[in-house]
Formats: C-alpha cells, structure tokens, sequence
C-alpha cells in the first residue's frame, strides 16, 4: 500500500494542456520521500538533486530473502507513426494501482534519448495526466548515464585505431615492452586484464619475462582486420552526417585511413549490456566480451583484448544504479537504460526489475514497457530478458488504439505531423473489426509464453462506444483474459482503475510459467525461423551476407545466444505498408550481426538506421527556458 503523504490527487482539466505544462503545474514530492514509501533507507540510495536518486544494487542483498511482487509487462498492436500511448498506459496504470487501488507499485521505464527528445518524436515521460516528474529532467541529461555509455564507447572505439596505428609501426619487441614495461625495480607485470587474454591463447605463465618470442607476438598482434571492424562511434543527436564518415586523416595517422561511422547512444551495445546485467560482476564480464570485429585469422576480438574492459566498467560504475523517480501522482519510478528497440532488446534494466519486485513485495505490482509492437518488444522481453534474468511475469498487456485498428484495417496513411483523415476521427466499426486482425496475432502470440493478456484500449475523444464495443469483443474471442477502455491520458490514473483491477484479477490466477518461443541449442537459422513463423511468414531467405556471417558466429561459438530481430515495428511482415495480419510471406535476412557482450545475434531484416536525421522542423523549434523561472519550455 502507498501511503497518503506521497499520493497526490490531480486537479485535471479539458482540454488536456500539453505535457510539459502540466508536469509543470506540479510540485514533485521529495524523493527522498517516495524512497522512504519504498522502505529504502539513506543507506540504499544516492541523491542526485531534490527529486532524483540512484537506487544501489546493494539493497539486493538486504533484500534477498524477500517475496517478489507481480510482474507485468506492456507491448502494443503494431503502431502508427503517432505511437498508441505504451509509456502513458504503464504510467496510468501504475498510477492507478498506487494511487486508487492502495497497491504498492514501482514503474519501470527506459530512459529516453536526447535524438527523438529534439527530433520528431518527442520525449517518453508518458503524457497528458499519466507523466514521469520532473518531466524535463527525465528526457534530458536525467543522471547522465546516456553520456557515461557515450564516454565508454569511444573509448573503446579509441582503443581500436590506436592499436592498430601502433601495431603497424613497432616491432614485436617494442610493443610488448610498451604493454609490458619494467617497474622501478626492473620487474615486469601483466595487468589484471592482461590474463583474459593469455587464457585466450592458451598461455598459463604469469611472468612476462617467461614468455617465449612466439608467445610474445600472439598476446601482442591482435592483428585486427579493419574491414572486418563493427564498432562505431555514438553521440546521443540525430545527426544524420555522421552516419558514414572517414577516420584517420590527421597528418600523424597518414596511411591509416578508413571508413566507419557513428550511431546514436542507446544503440550502443554498451547500452544493452546495461540494460541486460544482473551485477557488477556480471557487467565487467560483458563489457570484456564485447566483440568489435575479427583478426585477419578470423578469430574474434574483445574489448579484454584491447585492454580496455576494466575502463569501460569503471566509466559505467555509476550507472548500473537506477534512477528512482516519481508520477505525477506520487508513484515511484525506476528508470534504467533505453536500448534501441531495433538492433537491441528495447526494454529497461533487469536490475531495475529484480530491485522494483523486491521493493513491492508479495501483492505488490512492478508494471515495465517493451519497446513497440509485441512482436518485437514482448517477444525479445520474454526470450531475451526473462531468458537472462529468470523472472516469469503473470501478465502481459496489450495497449490498441481505435486510430491504429482502423489503419490495419486497411484506413488512409497516417503519417507524423500531418492532420489525421477523416476516417480516423468519425464512427466506422466496420474498419475497426477488418483491423483487429492485427490486435488477434499479438494476443494469440503472446498468449503462447504461458501468461495472461489483458488489452488496453487507448480513447481518443472521438473514439465511439460501438468502436469500443467492437474491439473488445474481438480481443475476447482472440483469448484475451480481459479488454478494458482507458481514459488516463485526459484522467491520470483514475481513468485506469478498470485496467488496474483487471490485471490484478489477470496476475491472481496465473500461473509462475513461462514458455520460450524456442530453446537455444538449437542452430542459429532454427531459431530466426521460429521467430519468422510467429510474425506469419511461411519461410526465411538468407543473403550471401547472412549466410557468410551465420557460419562464422556458429564456428566462432556463438551459436547458442538467443535472437533479437531487427525488423520494422510498423508491420507483422518486413515491409511497413503491409497491414492487419499478412501471412504466407517470405523474410529476408540481409545481414547477421552479434552483441557478443550484451548476449544476443542480431539478424537484420532489410535495412535499418543506427542513427536516425532531423526532419524539416525538429522539436527543437519549441523548446526553450523560462528565463524568469528557469522552467523548461515546449517539451513534448
């Protein structure tokens, strides 16, 4: 139960104003006492100002003996452009558990980037009446773990052309007597790091002086291939000139030119190393495995090899912690890491949900969001992120919007930034059904992994109850354990109360099982077509490219990682025009890349941007300061 000092009831109003304005309206609580709601004491927390914390892993410990709460996670139809409202629904919800439904709760996010924050997207704080608070800081710098993956992954990008830079120009001897250089006393050591390496080849000395002349060129040679290089460098903008650019041109480096590019943040598989870890154990492990390219031999090469797995977690030391924030109504939030949904899993940490689900307890709810549709985001939350964490959720709910229904059922373009048609805002129940083909494949998908799904049904203002009718009725049929309208955008977490008690009847009757969409000793191919049978596909095509790549990872031992699809969120199929529930079509893998370090193969269905452009008016133009109060204005 959440006590009275830390719920606040909101005074909404109609029309709704925009976002920013009302999580300027109000004053957050303290965070200190929303963490005290939480039984967490000064001991388990950091402060970063008045209305942020890091919460510190070491309250897993105290914490060990400690029932788990319910678990639920939130995916989507397959979207418009406009998105259906996923991070506004967790946020109603939760708080409406919390604030009317007297349930202790902890909401789990990711953390946005600063690229669709000034872009086109807007910020993820949710919206209208269901927000995170202080809603400027949560799409901004936040605690700065976004910059800390950024520092971290050019260094490790810094790593790799030095190496080879110096690689080229010294010989045997004089690069080992630079890794490897004398103490005051004449006496060489290996660095700690040193030792993953010298395992790697098999060497068991821990003198450097013991090693022979060939030992001394294999642990020194990484002998990387450029061409074969995957590691870019990131920034957290859209900046869409960077996506190719060329390295190397300096005056000094003459001769070691070549061509890379860079990608935005949280596309960084640092990102999704953090967002996967359990300890910091476990993220000194990963950030050391991380693979960035291959040896002319073949052989891969890991960041230990540079050196430079030891660096990267003392750069990540402070962000492993989530950050614990607040709704709009009082509610506790953790916020922790922001992988892309594409390339990457996109949902939140694993350590924000073990901490959140300690921090509820028995009866208590921990509610997190997977990225897009549940094609993509549920499916990779269940054999990704419950794969790697062991948590089994009870409940999987499903947010549809009337708007969404009727494009799948086969209503004009909707297209960001331009008005609606017509048809999207006047009563046709008949385009509602034909779409809810689509809302049927996510329900019968994700009831597959063995939980209750719950569909969420978004209203707009010019949503119907016949329209209304006709989508719960369909998800009915489909076997969803409930369908319930929502009004929390206009309402806040009142507007929720049905889907909160829904979903509690929905995690009181499920049962603590979870079925993988496929197991992982089986071949790489096994597991992308298990995957492809799901969206509806009748077979898979490789490219000579995903063919070449799927024989190196499964000789190079990386075969039994799980699969995260990089696919578009706007369809079943790989082409986003195709609506409602295609089936029969053939999937094309262009290419297969691997997170090594974060745990996964990366197939790649046509092509997809790792570093997204500015359009023609970014929000930018919107935003700006208050210079009388120091108030953030225009966020979106």
């Amino acid at each position: 139960m959440t006590s009275s000092k830390t719920i606040r009831r909101l005074e909404v109003v109609s029309p709704v104003p925009a976002d920013i304005d009302i999580a300027n309206s109000v004053d957050p609580i303290p965070i200190a006492a929303i963490a005290e709601d939480l039984n967490l004491g000064s001991k388990h927390y950091d402060l970063y100002g008045k209305y942020k914390a890091k919460v510190l892993l070491s309250v897993l410990d105290d914490l060990q003996g400690s029932d788990d709460g319910y678990y639920v996670v939130v995916g989507g139809i397959s979207p418009t452009p406009l998105g259906e409202g996923k991070s506004t629904t967790t946020v109603g919800l939760c708080q409406a558990l919390g604030a009317f439904l007297d349930k202790k709760v902890v909401t789990c996010l990711r953390q946005p980037s600063q690229g669709p924050t000034f872009g086109i997207k807007g910020g993820a704080a949710g919206g209208g009446y269901s927000q995170v608070i202080p809603m400027d800081e949560f799409n901004l710098h936040l605690t700065g773990d976004i910059h800390a993956i950024t520092a971290a992954n050019n260094l490790l990008a810094a790593a790799i052309d030095t190496r080879i830079f110096h690689e080229a120009s010294q010989s045997d001897k004089a690069l080992f007597n630079r890794l490897c250089p004398p103490n005051k006393e004449g006496k060489r050591t290996f660095a700690n790091v040193m030792f993953s390496r010298l395992q790697k080849l098999g060497i068991s000395k821990t003198n450097p002086d013991e090693l022979t002349p060939d030992e001394v060129k294999r642990f020194v040679r990484l002998d990387i291939d450029p061409d074969s290089i995957t590691w870019r460098r990131v920034m957290d903008v859209n900046d869409r000139f960077l996506r190719k650019i060329t390295v190397g041109q300096g005056a000094e480096e003459k001769g070691m030119i070549r061509e890379t590019g860079f990608d935005i943040s949280v596309a960084s598989e640092i990102m999704a190393v953090l967002a996967l870890t359990t300890s910091l154990a476990e993220m000194r492990d990963r950030l050391g495995r991380m693979v960035i390219g291959n040896s002319n031999a073949g052989e891969p090469i890991t960041a230990d090899d540079l050196g430079v797995g030891g660096a990267l977690t003392v750069l990540m030391k402070d962000a492993i912690n989530p950050t614990l924030m607040q709704t709009l109504e009082g509610t506790p939030v953790l916020v922790h890491a922001g992988p892309f949904a594409n390339i990457a899993h996109g949902n939140s940490s694993i350590v924000a949900d073990k901490i959140a689900l300690k921090l509820v307890g028995k009866g208590g709810f921990v509610v997190t969001e997977a990225g897009f549709g549940s094609d993509i985001g549920t499916e990779k939350f269940m054999n990704i992120k419950c794969r790697y964490s062991g948590l089994v959720p009870q409940c999987a709910i499903i947010v549809a919007t009337i708007r969404a229904l009727k494009m799948h059922g086969g209503g004009p373009e909707v297209v960001a930034g331009k008005p609606l048609d017509r048809a999207y805002i006047t009563e046709n129940a008949a385009l509602v059904e034909a779409g809810c083909v689509n809302l049927s494949r996510h329900i019968s998908n994700t009831k597959a992994y063995g939980v209750n799904v719950v569909v969420a049904i978004n209203k707009f203002v010019t949503d119907t109850d016949a329209e209304m009718n006709a989508v719960r009725t369909a998800a009915l049929a489909a076997g969803a354990f409930d369908a319930v309208v929502c009004t929390h955008h206009a309402h806040g977490g009142k507007g929720a109360v049905d889907l909160g008690t829904a979903v509690q009847r929905a995690c009181e009757t499920q049962s603590q099982t979870l079925n993988f969409l496929y197991p992982l000793d089986i071949g790489i191919k096994e597991k992308i077509e298990a995957i492809a049978k799901s969206y509806g596909a009748s077979g898979v095509e490789y490219s000579e490219q995903a063919e070449k790549q799927i024989k190196m990872y499964s000789k190079q031992g990386f075969s039994g990682l799980p699969i995260c699809m990089a696919k578009t969120q706007y369809s079943f199929s790989h082409i986003p025009s195709q609506k409602g529930a295609p089936s029969g079509f053939v999937l094309p893998i262009r290419d297969v890349r691997a997170s090594i370090g974060a745990g996964f193969i990366y197939p790649l269905v046509g092509t997809m941007s790792t570093m997204p452009g500015l359009p023609t008016r970014p929000c930018f133009f919107d935003i700006d300061i208050d210079i009388a109060t120091g108030k953030v204005l225009g966020l979106s």
